[in-house]
């Protein structure tokens, strides 16, 4: 729920997914699509161009705020991914965007296989800066910062995998009970990103280490990733910076064959 205190610098310097990656995660049937764990809608507005409806579900409602802002014809719930708030075999696709190492796979695959209509798609994408870019390892900057106090709980029976959004770990989705999923692909998507310094310094400090870490560990992180982009790129103003989709998909096996 950290990320609901700087909305609106999320919904500016966060990148949003490439085309290929969009394309490439959704089924050929996308008359109905969940966008789950929504955030502020950046995988909501590309879902949008190329689906027949989109549903976009969130738990904060400060994201919501600026979701319901930037998108106005896309329809907003409360919900999150251990508990979606809509009807059995609806969707034709679920998509989670840089949002499911906060949930609980054991709550929300099913969950998610409970509103997919049968041969619909799972998909997950984590887009951000590429992590294997030496220069755009964050923890160099930010090393184990300390966090500070938080005082806005989660909601009720939200649950995460221990470590679970920390900014080095490893990307991967693990099916508790692989029966519902068939056809498991991956895929990663490799695109650059013109931005300013100070958007690359800001997007940054959308990390959750660095949004909840105290104060005097935030100032002094973003002070190193400033002085070493600034070596790296000297008197530069505007910056190429790599950035990476990471995919992952699956089909909804027929409820007969699930049994």
């Amino acid at each position: 729920m950290s990320f609901g205190t700087i909305a609106e610098d999320y919904d500016r310097l966060r990148p949003g997914p490439p085309p290929a990656a969009v394309d490439w995660l959704l089924p050929a049937r996308r008359a109905v699509v969940v966008d789950l764990a929504a955030g502020t809608g950046l995988m909501t507005r590309a879902l949008a161009r190329v689906a027949g409806r989109v549903i976009a579900i969130e738990p904060d409602a400060r994201m919501r705020s600026v979701l319901r802002a930037r998108s106005p014809d896309v329809g907003v719930l409360a919900g999150r991914g251990e508990a979606i708030p809509l009807p059995e075999a609806c969707a034709d696709a679920v998509i989670v965007s840089t949002a499911w190492h906060w949930m609980d796979p054991g709550l929300a695959v099913p969950e998610i296989g409970r509103v997919l209509r049968d041969g619909g798609r799972f998909g997950v994408i984590w887009t951000s800066r590429d992590r294997a870019t030496p220069w755009l390892r964050i923890d160099e900057w930010f090393p184990a910062a300390e966090a500070a106090p938080s005082s806005q709980a989660g909601p009720a029976g939200a649950a995460c995998a221990r470590g679970a959004g920390r900014d080095g770990e490893h990307r991967e989705v693990r099916l508790p009970d692989a029966s519902m999923f068939a056809n498991i692909e991956t895929e990663v998507f490799r695109f650059t990103r013109s931005m300013t310094v100070d958007e690359l310094i800001g997007m940054l400090a959308t990390s959750s280490r660095v949004i909840t870490a105290t104060e005097e560990a935030r100032a002094a992180g973003l002070a190193r990733a400033t002085a070493a982009i600034a070596e790296r790129f000297p008197g530069a103003h505007e910056i190429e910076v790599p950035m990476s989709s990471r995919c992952w998909r699956a089909d909804r096996l027929a409820r007969a064959d699930c049994s």
